[in-house]
């Protein structure tokens, strides 16, 4: 049973960073995500550990924010060594398609290696680059009609299901897709 609390909407996702004015720049300068908090502290406020840091939030038109943690020492975050650099990425939606390749236009005017845009099947049109700290970020638009969209949410759930058979049948060692 899920929680009885409704989840409202993203706050923000925090990931670390290599240096604070670094990663501002490009949010705030490049990207146009405005610096809205920054927290210094020299321990963690859920464990009490000493740590000293900064926490920088840049604020999305919904109001969700995009935060880091600089902690100091200059490194850089170092990729899951398990999960393909494609894999996790943050995708933040824009308004159009023109939109998207105005984006790849400006990305590229200001020296960032831009790929797409990418056509996912109809779904979304895409473009994907990389931050200052190896964050991929994706910026997105919505191209299914109201009436994919619909069908799409009617099939995620059976979809998954069958993804997750199919799963078991290969670790068991059974060829090709389960019932």
């Amino acid at each position: 049973m899920p929680v009885s609390t409704p989840l409202r909407g993203l706050h923000h996702f925090a990931y670390r960073c290599r240096d604070a004015e670094e990663t501002r720049h490009f949010y705030e300068d490049i990207l146009g995500l405005p610096l809205v908090h920054m927290v210094r502290a020299e321990r963690i406020p859920s464990t009490g550990e000493y740590s000293p840091y900064v926490h920088i939030f840049f604020e999305m038109s919904d109001g969700s924010c995009i935060a880091f943690f600089d902690l100091g020492d200059d490194t850089t975050p170092i990729p899951s060594p398990n999960t393909p650099r494609w894999a996790q990425h943050l995708a933040l939606k824009v308004d159009s398609v023109a939109a998207v390749e105005q984006a790849k236009r400006e990305l590229e005017k200001a020296g960032i290696e831009v790929l797409g845009p990418v056509d996912h099947d109809g779904f979304v049109s895409s473009i994907y680059f990389f931050d200052p700290n190896g964050v991929r970020l994706e910026l997105t638009t919505d191209t299914a009609s109201d009436e994919d969209q619909r069908r799409y949410r009617l099939e995620a759930r059976p979809a998954c299901d069958a993804w997750t058979q199919e799963k078991i049948a290969r670790r068991a060692g059974q060829p090709g897709r389960a019932a």
